[in-house]
């Protein structure tokens, strides 16, 4: 079974100041044979790239309302006028708080729901493919 790659090339900005943010050239990506999972990786073209795996219903539910707690918090506001997520990343390295455009998060969202609609994660594991196999041997 071949696998569906959804990636999107953005600008994301580290808040470190309410009048201060960096900006961050990021990668987001979603693959249907992980589909429970989002995937973004910070500094695209530096040495020592960040990855940070969740989950995407998370990703999916903060572009609406806020959500998560413990490592990866999601929630939508507005700065200067622009709609844009905020993302809350915790982990024994330090916090971030980075700041995504909305439509271009809801949009790269839109197309892996399109590859795997809610609710058909599980079939596309193919666990039970998996567990035949084994059986038959």
């Amino acid at each position: 079974m071949r696998h569906t790659v959804v990636e999107r090339e953005l600008e994301l900005g580290l808040v470190l100041s309410p009048e201060r943010t960096l900006p961050v050239p990021a990668k987001l990506g979603y693959r249907s044979d992980d589909p429970y999972a989002v995937h973004i990786t910070f500094h695209i073209n530096s040495d020592r790239p960040v990855h940070w795996t969740f989950a995407r219903e998370l990703l999916v539910e903060g572009v609406f309302r806020p959500c998560g707690h413990g490592d990866v918090r999601v929630w939508p506001t507005k700065v200067s006028g622009r709609s844009v997520v905020l993302m809350a990343l915790s982990s024994p390295d330090g916090d971030a708080l980075l700041e995504a455009p909305a439509a271009a998060v809801s949009a790269w969202l839109e197309r892996t729901l399109r590859v795997v609609p809610p609710g058909a994660e599980f079939d596309m594991l193919r666990i039970d493919d998996g567990l035949a196999e084994l059986l038959a041997r």
